[in-house]
């Protein structure tokens, strides 16, 4: 018997357990934006690059991009979920059991896992499973990093497409008027903190030699940390995006947005469609928004 595999095995099925979870959470959040879709999907509003205003878009385009970032999140949750669903019982210390004829198959499905790991590779594993747990972790935060910064900046009194629920809101020390979206800015700080245990868990296990080193314990902390972060971010996404609202007000906003240069782009196509240049086309629709 050797607490290496032991622990090791505890540690795959909290993984598992882990991995699954925040798929559920994640679905949550996608059911949550497609509702807002539903219900205001049509309302136009400016898309923007470089921070400026480029062509239209729609609430419809803006949320739906990050349902669809969702649906790649998952799919490399569930990539992680098949790399790491491998039994390292009866590894031992990463040698093996001698004497004793161990049957890993079974005890690998009794546990439910895929399949057994072969003994040196089980602690070789460490770390590197790992790491890629939280790179994991670290995608779904820059979904939620930019889902959060896109709502803080479209929630501004200088745009007010969306109004935010007031409960994740706080008010000002000092200035009355105050409604500042701390729980979103928040949530998009904890991307670094993520992309930092990430960092963490990757220079640790560097110049290893292969095999068990007590280095591996102090992987534990990061890879618990990421998920119980990510996975709260998660939950407190969907609170939020449940209780975001597209006001009278907010619709007007959205309205008086739409500017002309929006569709600057559409009308030089249209002379190409005539049978002007596309340079022609580009320079004479550009003069005109100078």
């Amino acid at each position: 018997r050797s607490r290496n595999d032991q622990v090791l095995v505890a540690l795959r099925l909290y993984e598992k357990y882990e991995l699954v979870e925040t798929k559920q959470l994640l679905s949550a959040l996608k059911k949550a934006l497609i509702a807002v879709i539903k219900k205001h999907g049509s309302i136009q509003i400016p898309g923007y690059t470089h921070m400026q205003k480029a062509m239209p878009s729609s609430i419809k385009m803006w949320l739906g991009s990050f349902v669809y970032a969702i649906d790649d999140d998952i799919q490399q949750l569930n990539a992680t979920l098949k790399l790491i669903d491998q039994s390292p019982l009866g590894s031992a210390a990463g040698f093996g059991v001698p004497v004793f004829d161990i049957n890993k198959k079974y005890t690998a499905k009794q546990l439910g896992f895929s399949k057994s790991m072969q003994s040196m590779y089980s602690q070789m594993s460490r770390g590197k499973f790992e790491a890629n747990i939280i790179n994991v972790m670290t995608q779904v935060m820059v979904t939620l990093n930019k889902l959060a910064t896109d709502m803080i900046m479209f929630s501004m009194k200088e745009f007010g497409y969306i109004s935010l629920p007031k409960q994740f809101c706080t008010g000002s020390s000092i200035m009355p008027q105050k409604k500042n979206p701390d729980v979103l800015e928040l949530v998009r700080a904890k991307y670094s903190v993520v992309l930092g245990e990430e960092f963490k868990v990757k220079s640790m296990v560097s110049n290893l030699i292969s095999g068990y080193n007590r280095d591996l314990q102090l992987t534990k902390e990061p890879l618990m940390n990421s998920i119980e972060i990510t996975k709260q971010c998660v939950k407190i996404m969907v609170l939020i995006v449940n209780g975001t609202e597209l006001t009278k007000e907010n619709k007007e906003n959205c309205k008086k947005a739409m500017t002309p240069e929006l569709y600057a782009t559409e009308e030089a196509y249209k002379l190409v469609k005539k049978g002007m240049s596309f340079r022609d086309a580009y320079q004479k629709i550009g003069e005109k928004y100078k």
